[in-house]
């Protein structure tokens, strides 16, 4: 690690301890309770700065005073081993531009800059990387930010699974924006951007694991645009997310735990595809558990959320905007469904790897 640099990981900390001796298995990685565990109690203790204790998708850091902006950086790191490598909607290319993108988009930062890793397996087709980096520049285009650096390495056939990369992202924050997961207030509005879970199934569609065919494509896309609209009509927009692994319900229950507060949601205005839906019954899932890449969850005052969501309807990744829930002081840190059967249930966090190698 480069002296003085910042380690930033994705996610809160959970106050649950890891048994004695226990290894690393892949429900470690699935962004779950595993994942929170693992975070508390390896990494948090030897890594003791704010910005990590912040438990954000980014770290926002000052800059010396003498360089004369008024200011903060956000800074994000990800790392990016989906399989396949391409999928309906998406392949890892554009998954790593977008990923990074956005996660540095849920500061309220404008993204600038992006850096990228590839790890190849020897063996691996040059075409086949072309058509990722060709991707990867189309995503960048899009985002309106610049590759400015990169790094290859290569291990011997069958120590990488054909292909990962790392990316890290770099943005800027406008000075006097604050936008954090612990900052969800009692009576704000709960927004997503549209239908829940797409990404996920699409996956499941490329490796041949739904036994049928379907038109279900991933979502994977960079929100940065569609934030910064949101920003302008919304200035005081409290949290911003993208409910990646571990999906919508995981997420907010991040939010709930960061902030202190419960939030209460409505299951019947929770958007999700009927194909998504059919297959996720299929298969036994929740959609609200499942992966997204292209969409938003935004907790915003009760007098601007109309205004956020016109604007976020306005805007192409935006146009099926929702509200879905609210915040409120109880019941600290849970996540409560209303159900389509009028009943109400808590909305725990996933526990574990459900579908692994999404992202």
């Amino acid at each position: 690690m480069q002296e003085n640099a910042l380690p930033v990981f994705e996610g809160p900390v959970c106050p649950v301890p890891l048994h004695h001796g226990e290894e690393i298995v892949i429900g470690h990685g699935s962004g779950g309770r595993m994942t929170h565990e693992l975070i508390q109690q390896v990494f948090a203790p030897a890594f003791t700065s704010p910005e990590v204790a912040s438990s954000n998708d980014s770290a926002a850091v000052g800059l010396p005073q003498s360089a004369g902006l008024r200011g903060k950086l956000s800074i994000s790191t990800d790392s990016h081993i989906v399989s396949p490598l391409f999928f309906p909607g998406g392949d890892i290319g554009r998954l790593a531009v977008c990923g990074t993108v956005n996660d540095v988009s849920m500061s309220g930062a404008t993204p600038l800059y992006l850096t990228a890793g590839f790890i190849l397996e020897e063996g691996f087709p040059v075409s086949t990387l072309q058509r990722v980096v060709d991707s990867m520049q189309t995503a960048a285009q899009e985002a309106g930010i610049k590759v400015i650096a990169g790094d290859t390495k290569v291990v011997e056939k069958g120590k990488a699974d054909g292909l990962f990369i790392n990316t890290a992202g770099i943005g800027w924050i406008p000075e006097g924006r604050e936008i954090g997961g612990q900052l969800a207030c009692p009576g704000d509005i709960v927004l997503v951007s549209g239908p829940m879970g797409a990404h996920g199934i699409a996956v499941l569609a490329a490796r041949g694991e739904l036994g049928f065919e379907t038109e279900i494509q991933s979502d994977v896309a960079p929100l940065n645009h569609l934030i910064q609209e949101l920003l302008l009509a919304a200035p005081h927009t409290h949290v911003l997310r993208d409910p990646t692994r571990g999906g919508l319900a995981t997420t907010l229950n991040e939010i709930a735990g960061q902030s202190q507060v419960g939030i209460w949601i409505d299951e019947k205005s929770i958007p999700v595809l009927p194909a998504v839906r059919a297959a996720s019954e299929m298969l036994g899932f929740d959609p609200l558990y499942i992966a997204n890449e292209g969409k938003l969850i935004v907790v915003v005052p009760q007098e601007e959320a109309s205004a956020a969501m016109l604007a976020m309807r306005n805007n192409p990744y935006g146009g099926q905007t929702v509200q879905i829930g609210r915040i409120e002081p109880s019941p600290v840190g849970r996540v409560l469904l209303h159900t389509l059967v009028g009943g109400t249930r808590i909305l725990d966090m996933l526990s574990g790897e459900m579908l692994p190698r999404i992202c």
